[in-house]
């Protein structure tokens, strides 16, 4: 991926330029936003589910660092910036109608993701139905 300064993002163009052309047009949701899912690059493994809005996106495009908004804070947020925990990009896949993104990182600081103090936001599984028909999670 290469840096370039003041990025600007494509105006949608037809399904075939969408899905088929060289130049990012990306579909951000009626809430500004589009889905982002970060995983470390050495492991693999999924770290954590994010959104972008357009400030974020091209941020994370300029500087080579996850940038991301947060739907709580309404808010944008340099990952890592307090913890020390930055994401360097090393890739970004984009999917098909490009409403979606993988980013693909190294980890800095301690190598941790969640703000619960773990390495991934992905912790527990399904583990299926207790006596009283609830849904059981178990730690990964």
């Amino acid at each position: 991926m290469s840096t370039q300064m003041n990025a600007t993002l494509s105006e949608r163009g037809s399904t075939d330029e969408v899905e088929n052309g060289a130049v990012l047009m990306p579909k951000f949701g009626s809430d500004g936003l589009l889905t982002a899912v970060t995983i470390d690059a050495v492991s693999s493994k999924v770290l954590m589910v994010a959104h972008m809005n357009k400030e974020a996106l091209i941020k994370t495009i300029e500087t080579n660092e996850a940038w991301y908004y947060s739907r709580s804070r309404s808010a944008l947020w340099r990952k890592g910036e307090t913890s020390g925990q930055i994401q360097k990009i090393r890739e970004i896949q984009v999917d098909c109608d490009q409403d979606a993104l993988v980013l693909i990182v190294d980890v800095g600081g301690d190598g941790g993701c969640c703000h619960t103090g773990r390495s991934s936001c992905f912790y527990r599984r399904i583990d299926g139905i207790d006596d009283n028909n609830r849904i059981k999670l178990s730690r990964i």
